[in-house]
């Protein structure tokens, strides 16, 4: 008699976890996360937004040498790429930060109390900030965040009126990974950072997460209902592509 077959069972490979280091570029330490994926084929490296930390995929049987000399051959890139990111802390008296697209001079009144106002004297536009000299930056973000929420709430109630949805909440964050969100029982995120952006990528920000409230996809449908409520969803798409990093890159602390 012979043996009954029995049936492989695929085992499912576990990738490890991702292993997180130090790297150098330019004399500059940025944190480094290495991830081995079973399904990679070849090396990939990215920046993360904010140009504060680095990202790589590398094959599972891939040697360290090889990682070492592909973040070698990555230097130039990396040195060319990083450079349109601050280093520094510019959010103090004298530096700049930009509000609805504007570069506003920061100043401080050097006064314990005092609102944290928007201002345009002799022509130039202003942020006149209150408060101890460390706590300039704070102050600062929750200008932003009071400034966002503002001007979400408007366009979001304009734009889900056009469209005759309802919206549950909106809750502002410091996400990284996208700039807002919508769930399905109508609740919408956004970054409070889209406040440092021109008024008509808010808007389109807007317009875009109110468009979910319709159509739950990235389908073309959703995309034509977009456009309709945004007129310059390309024009504000390209802006985000481009700037949106610089955005995540300010430092609040």
């Amino acid at each position: 008699m012979f043996p009954l077959a029995t049936k492989r069972r695929k085992v499912l490979k576990t990738p490890p976890p991702p292993e997180r280091r130090e790297v150098d570029v330019n004399g500059r330490s940025l944190p480094l996360t290495i991830r081995r994926d079973f399904r990679a084929t070849r090396l990939t490296l990215r920046i993360e937004p904010g140009g504060r930390a680095l990202r790589m995929t590398v094959p599972a049987g891939i040697a360290e040498r090889d990682i070492r000399d592909f973040l070698d051959r990555h230097q130039g890139w990396l040195m060319t790429k990083l450079a349109r990111f601050r280093t520094t802390n510019e959010l103090a008296d004298g530096g700049y930060v930009m509000i609805r697209g504007v570069s506003h001079r920061i100043e401080a009144t050097g006064r314990l109390r005092g609102l944290t106002e928007a201002l345009v004297i002799d022509d130039e536009a202003v942020l006149r900030v209150g408060g101890m000299e460390e706590s300039i930056p704070r102050r600062i973000c929750d200008f932003l965040k009071k400034e966002a929420r503002l001007e979400l709430e408007r366009l979001v109630a304009v734009h889900a009126g056009r469209i005759g949805r309802k919206v549950k909440s909106l809750t502002l964050r410091d996400t990284r990974s996208r700039w807002g969100s919508c769930s399905a029982d109508g609740s919408l995120s956004f970054s409070w950072r889209i406040a440092m952006a021109p008024p008509g990528v808010i808007d389109y920000l807007a317009a875009h997460e109110v468009a979910h409230l319709a159509e739950m996809n990235h389908s073309p449908a959703f995309w034509a209902l977009c456009e309709k409520l945004c007129p310059t969803t390309d024009e504000a798409k390209r802006w985000l592509k481009r700037n949106g990093s610089l955005l995540h890159a300010v430092d609040f602390g």
